[in-house]
């Protein structure tokens, strides 16, 4: 455990920005899971497709992921979402 005040410091706003950044990135995963689930269900999947693009690109942009890994989920999902329902 820290014992310096400075050091104290540091380990609560690490803590707090853990717990922000497990928040986004499990919201990032809720929606591209929605979004799945949505197309598996033979749901109309354009404005949840829009909504998750929305949360993924607010989420590199708070730099909670990597704007790489952003456009690549956004584009795995949109290439998912495209594809036709096998049934």
């Amino acid at each position: 455990m820290a014992n310096h005040k400075s050091a104290i410091k540091r380990n609560t706003q690490s803590i707090n920005r853990r717990m922000r950044n497990r928040a986004v990135k499990t919201r990032v995963k809720n929606v591209i899971n929605a979004v799945a689930t949505a197309r598996k269900n033979g749901e109309d999947t354009t404005t949840m497709l829009l909504e998750a693009q929305s949360v993924i690109d607010k989420a590199a942009k708070k730099g909670t992921i990597h704007r790489r890994t952003a456009s690549r989920k956004i584009s795995r999902l949109v290439k998912r979402a495209a594809k036709p329902v096998a049934v």
